[in-house]
């Protein structure tokens, strides 16, 4: 039997800890012991419990997540979770398990999770087949003072703006304050795809696409540059 990780959430974005919370609840060998918005709580908490695993956003105020790290007993693995690709080296230069560019999806937080666990590990792979074999085919959003049902079938593309974000269904478009990034944890990854910062797509309505451009519903959306490789890769690949 798989010993159960005791992990704990660092990262000052509340959306970030919800989000990555929400990931690991769904994978049976992880137990959150707590999430911190700051290396102070971190540091409380590791004084008080046995912990294993650290997932530790870098751009941090006060002290940063690669200043937190090399503070740390060595036996406590970190994966990185960060915005910004650029400190990458500097994560790996630390002997980090993993370096996860934000959004994290699912699927790849399970990666991260299975690298840590060690290549000879079936557990969090099976785990996963279970999950998304029992995953609903529909989200609920708030909007209009009360929550709408949305199947992911209805759904062509998803829009973000500064404070809100526009679902665009076959019929009718949807306004919801939820930000793009907690809308995309809460989608099944095989079926949709995030090709720009406010832009999430289907990937049963795309009509077609260019290496700048997919075009759904007649509406042509672009591809950001940062974005681009996975993108295509993924699409060239299907």
């Amino acid at each position: 039997m798989t010993k159960i990780i005791q992990c704990i959430i660092v990262d000052d974005e509340p959306i970030a800890r919800e989000i990555l919370e929400n990931h690991l609840k769904k994978i049976a060998v992880i137990e959150v012991v707590g999430t911190c918005k700051n290396a102070i709580e971190a540091f409380n908490i590791m004084n008080a419990k046995q912990i294993d695993l650290i997932f530790l956003d870098i751009n941090m105020p006060e002290i940063s997540g690669l200043s937190f790290a090399k503070s740390i007993n060595q036996d406590i693995k970190i994966i990185f979770t960060t915005a910004y690709r650029e400190y990458a080296v500097d994560g790996f230069n630390l002997q980090a398990v993993d370096y996860l560019l934000k959004p994290i999806s699912f699927e790849r937080l399970v990666q991260a999770v299975n690298k840590y666990l060690g290549e000879n590990s079936t557990d969090i792979i099976e785990t996963v087949s279970e999950i998304i074999n029992e995953k609903s085919d529909f989200i609920f959003v708030r909007a209009d003072r009360k929550m709408l049902k949305i199947t992911f079938s209805e759904i062509n593309y998803i829009e973000s703006f500064s404070d809100y974000v526009k679902i665009h269904l076959e019929e009718k478009t949807i306004v919801t304050r939820e930000t793009i990034t907690n809308i995309e944890a809460k989608l099944p990854q095989k079926d949709f795809i995030r090709i720009h910062r406010s832009y999430i797509v289907s990937m049963h309505k795309i009509e077609s696409f260019t290496n700048e451009f997919i075009e759904v519903n007649k509406k042509a959306i672009p591809i950001s540059r940062s974005y681009k490789k996975d993108v295509l890769n993924r699409l060239e690949n299907v």
